[in-house]
């Protein structure tokens, strides 16, 4: 790890926040970023895009009546670039990114500091824990929390702390992100990764601290968890292509698990289509299917915090639907690349 310029006790942080279509979530996020038990000074610079509800309005109201709130635009809507048009107008040698449907626990600044401080790592991250206001959102968040729906990343368990691939979010020491450029506006989803595997090859540190833990609001519905999976799934695939073996093998798995089902899918339909016998070796392709059926039972039968038998189907519906269009996503991103997929799953 290169040598890193000490913090003071307080240094003055910028909380960047790219918005859009976040009408619901964003005055309660700048809101627990205020309320931040830390006693430095802060800015909240808020990247607004075109959005398609009252989020600027709203965004607006709380730049007028308080001046710690500064609005900048970002026409191209991406987080990406979004988040780059926010450090550019941010002033302090503290970065925290944060997100519209986060909210920070009280001490997320003070604790993060201190372990950028203690640990001298370029980038410090936390815990985020998914939570629901619906049944559907529940079911979301049970995935999001579990390691059956979004696997091995350190940010969706307590785990213990130490150095990481990645952070959730993030709290950057200023100087290492002008070193490696900020986010790549080229890369519409994975940003996070990206950039810190940049950090990581100048050779510092991303720490996890569990102490650090962040409520994540996940989308609501069904419809919406898919496009953000297909759209996570096609940039993963960008990711791969660009870094190779740079990623971790379980980024592989969801497009193996689309590439059996598929398998499985299509001997059924030969075989009733009476094109394939039943009895013949050809039905071992129904493997990848029946293992995956099991794989959701064994899953569902594990998650906790489900209440009867519908809190378990749509725990299920979930993980099915975050492992196939994430999978699907992967497989039309290493074919043609990222192109023109984006997330459009905030708009309504």
């Amino acid at each position: 790890m290169t040598a890193v310029e000490p913090l003071p006790e307080q240094p003055a942080v910028s909380y960047i926040m790219p918005v859009l279509n976040e009408e619901g979530f964003l005055e309660a996020a700048v809101e627990t970023i205020l309320a931040q038990d830390y006693d430095g000074e802060k800015e909240i610079v808020l990247a607004l895009g075109p959005s398609h509800d009252a989020s600027n309005e709203i965004a607006a109201r709380i730049a007028a009546r308080d001046p710690r709130v500064v609005l900048v635009d970002n026409p191209e809507r991406d987080i990406p670039a979004g988040l780059n048009h926010a450090i550019a107008a941010s002033r302090f040698p503290v970065i925290v990114r944060v997100d519209a449907h986060s909210e920070l626990t009280p001490d997320y600044t003070r604790v993060a500091i201190a372990a950028l401080r203690e640990t001298g790592a370029a980038n410090v991250g936390g815990v985020m824990r998914a939570a629901g206001a619906t049944d559907v959102q529940r079911a979301i968040a049970r995935g999001y929390n579990s390691p059956f729906g979004l696997g091995g990343g350190a940010y969706h368990g307590d785990g213990t702390p130490g150095p990481a691939e990645s952070a959730y979010l993030g709290v950057f020491r200023r100087s290492v992100l002008d070193r490696v450029g900020g986010y790549d506006p080229a890369i519409l989803r994975g940003e996070d990764w990206e950039l810190n595997l940049r950090i990581r090859n100048l050779g510092e540190t991303i720490w996890f601290e569990p102490k650090l833990g962040v409520t994540y609001w996940p989308r609501a519905s069904f419809g919406a968890l898919a496009r953000q999976f297909f759209a996570t799934g096609n940039w993963r695939a960008v990711l791969v292509r660009k870094y190779g073996g740079a990623n971790p093998w379980r980024f592989f798995a969801p497009g193996t698990l689309v590439i059996g089902l598929a398998a499985s899918l299509i001997t059924l339909l030969l075989q009733v289509c009476g094109v394939m016998p039943f009895a013949s070796f050809w039905s071992l392709l129904w493997a990848p299917a029946a293992l995956y059926v099991l794989g959701i039972l064994f899953a569902v039968a594990r998650i906790p915090e489900q209440r009867g038998l519908r809190d378990r189907w749509l725990t299920a519906v979930t993980l099915v639907t975050m492992h196939t269009a994430w999978g699907t996503g992967f497989l039309r991103g290493i074919v043609f690349g990222g192109g023109k997929v984006v997330d459009r799953s905030r708009i309504a």
